[in-house]
């Protein structure tokens, strides 16, 4: 991200934030998130994750989120959350969780008697103040949440990301931003294949607090590595 890109993304910034009502949202975008000259030694990010009924934000929805925050090269479980979301009736549309219930394993019977959107996202953007949000293809998370508090609050807060999976596609290809010469696999790129190549262990998959966890535990071994090429403050992750 150059200088002229983070003045463009400040101002989205204090422009939602104008629009944004008192509250949590407002409290995030009123926020300033850490500086790209952050060490990564006291960089401030929440790792993320929610499990939907699809890909399309349009038209899909969240069923769950989970949600860890990393301090510098520690991981704060007693700051860990998970919930399970109850269908928003603002919708008019509730197909049930469908197929996705053989992903997430969330039953239209969990949803039904899972947590208001309203207070899932009031915890998640007060979770995230202050912070950087960090996911494994980070688009779903800011794409969904994103779509979830325009639909809430009316506003859709612009929120800036670390990817692990742009971070495991720069170190397969030998840098930080050098690039790739060649596509690397797939099955490399996923949370579970990403977190092979550095021996951490494998868990049950698509639970969010899970896969929020190791998504954490997989930046921490990615930054020891990128460290070693070069990498020193927050600007040198920054992904989206």
């Amino acid at each position: 991200m150059t200088a002229l890109d983070r003045l463009a993304a400040a101002a989205r910034r204090r422009r939602a934030a104008r629009r944004a009502p008192d509250g949590p949202l407002g409290t995030l975008l009123r926020t300033p998130p850490p500086d790209p000259s952050t060490p990564l030694a006291e960089a401030r990010l929440l790792a993320v994750d929610v499990e939907t009924t699809g890909l399309d934000p349009r038209r899909d929805r969240v069923v769950s989120v989970g949600f860890v925050p990393v301090d510098g090269d520690r991981i704060v479980l007693a700051g860990a959350g998970s919930m399970v979301l109850r269908p928003d009736d603002r919708t008019g549309v509730d197909d049930g969780v469908g197929q996705s219930a053989t992903v997430h394993g969330l039953t239209d019977d969990d949803v039904a008697h899972g947590t208001g959107v309203e207070e899932v996202l009031d915890r998640v953007l007060t979770a995230l103040t202050g912070r950087v949000l960090l996911a494994h293809y980070s688009a779903i998370e800011v794409d969904f949440l994103g779509v979830l508090c325009q639909r809430v609050y009316g506003v859709r807060p612009p929120l800036e990301a670390v990817d692990t999976l742009e971070l495991q596609r720069r170190i397969l290809g030998g840098g930080i931003d050098m690039g790739f010469t060649a596509d690397p696999s797939p099955d490399d790129l996923r949370l579970w294949g990403a977190r092979a190549r550095y021996g951490l262990p494998r868990y049950r998959a698509h639970e969010a607090a899970v896969d929020a966890l190791a998504c954490a535990e997989l930046y921490l071994a990615q930054v020891a590595e990128l460290r070693e090429r070069g990498a020193r403050v927050l600007r040198d992750l920054r992904t989206s």
